[in-house]
C-alpha cells in the first residue's frame, strides 16, 4: 500500500517522495491513522477498509478545502486521497497540535468562519458521514425541514432499524418548526466541533476531522459543550466577533441530541439513556 500513497503523494505536490518511515498512531476510533515521512517531509494518513471509505475520505478532503478556503482558522493542508486495493486513505499536512493556546482567538476565527454563508440555504453540495454514518445535505431553504428530516429524524429512523426504543421521537420531530423558529442564517460548519478535533498548531488555532454543511452556527457551538467542552475564553472570543442569539441555552440540547443519536448508533446502547432523557428534557422546556 505505502508505495502507493507516495506515488500519489507524488503526483499530487508533482514533485518526487519516498517514504522513509511510517508509525500508526493512537486515538483514532473509526480509521486507522499514520504519519509518514520522508524528503524532509510528514504528513498524516488515514486508513480504512470499509465499502464506503473512499467516498468519505474524498468528501472530508472537499470539507478541508472549503474550510481552508476561507482563511478564517487553519485547516490541515488536504494532500489527497484514493484507495489502494481494499483499503482507502487520505492524506492530509502533519501539524504540530497541542491543547494549549489562546482559546479566545479560536473563538473568534471560528466565528470568522461562520460568518461565511450560503445563497443556496441549508446543506451541501454532496454527502458526507460524521464518524462513519451518512450524513445527506440536500439544499433546503427551510432549517427546522433540513433539521428534521436530515439530521435527527435520519438518526432516529436508524437506530429505530438498529433495535433501540426511542420514546417520542416523533413527536419532538413534530415539534421542531416552533423549538427552531429563530431564523439562522446558513453558515458554513465545522459539524463535528468537539474538544478532540480542535488545538493549536505552532500556536495558531485549528480545527480537523470536519463534517461540514451550512447550517445554524449554534449547532458548532453546542457540541463545544459536549465531551469535555472548551475553555471559557474561547466562549468570550466567540462572542465578541458574532454574538450569538437569544434561546441558545434551549436550543442547544436539541443540536445536541443529534450527536448523542449518532453515538449511539455507532458505538452502541450505552447513549441511550441519555438520548431519551434529552427529548424528555426538551419536550418540558
Amino acid at each position: 500500500m505505502w508505495n502507493q500513497v507516495a506515488e500519489a503523494i507524488a503526483t499530487s505536490l508533482g514533485k518526487t517522495f519516498t517514504i522513509a518511515s511510517q508509525r500508526s498512531l493512537s486515538g483514532g476510533s473509526i480509521n486507522q491513522t499514520f504519519m509518514i515521512s520522508g524528503d524532509g517531509q510528514r504528513y498524516f494518513v488515514k486508513a480504512n477498509n470499509d465499502p464506503i471509505a473512499e467516498a468519505m475520505f474524498k468528501a472530508e478532503q472537499l470539507g478541508l478545502e472549503e474550510l481552508q478556503s476561507t482563511k478564517s482558522i487553519r485547516i490541515p493542508q488536504p494532500i489527497c486521497s484514493g484507495k489502494v486495493e481494499n483499503t482507502a486513505f487520505l492524506v492530509l499536512e502533519w501539524l504540530p497540535l497541542g491543547s494549549s493556546g489562546n482559546w479566545e482567538a479560536m473563538g473568534q476565527a471560528l466565528a470568522t468562519l461562520h460568518r461565511t454563508e450560503s445563497k443556496k440555504g441549508f446543506g451541501w453540495h454532496r454527502s458526507n458521514t460524521i464518524g462513519s454514518t451518512p450524513q445527506h445535505n440536500p439544499w433546503t431553504e427551510d432549517w427546522p425541514v433540513f433539521f428534521g428530516e436530515h439530521r435527527l429524524g435520519f438518526q432516529l429512523r436508524l437506530a429505530e432499524e438498529k433495535g433501540y426504543r426511542i420514546v417520542d421521537g416523533e413527536r419532538l420531530l413534530e415539534m421542531l418548526p416552533k423549538l427552531l423558529d429563530h431564523n439562522p442564517k446558513p453558515s458554513l460548519l465545522h459539524g463535528d466541533l468537539w474538544s478532540g478535533n480542535a488545538g493549536f498548531a505552532d500556536g495558531e488555532p485549528s480545527i480537523f476531522d470536519p463534517a461540514i454543511y451550512y447550517g445554524d452556527r449554534e449547532t458548532d457551538l453546542a457540541m463545544t459543550e459536549l465531551f469535555g467542552g472548551f475553555p471559557a475564553a474561547f466562549y468570550t472570543g466567540y462572542q465578541s466577533i458574532y454574538p450569538l442569539d437569544s434561546g441558545y441555552e434551549d436550543r442547544k440540547a436539541i443540536y445536541n441530541l443529534y450527536h448523542i443519536l449518532n453515538h449511539l448508533n455507532l458505538f452502541g446502547g450505552g447513549y441511550l439513556s441519555q438520548a431519551n432523557r434529552m427529548i424528555q428534557q426538551i419536550l418540558h422546556f
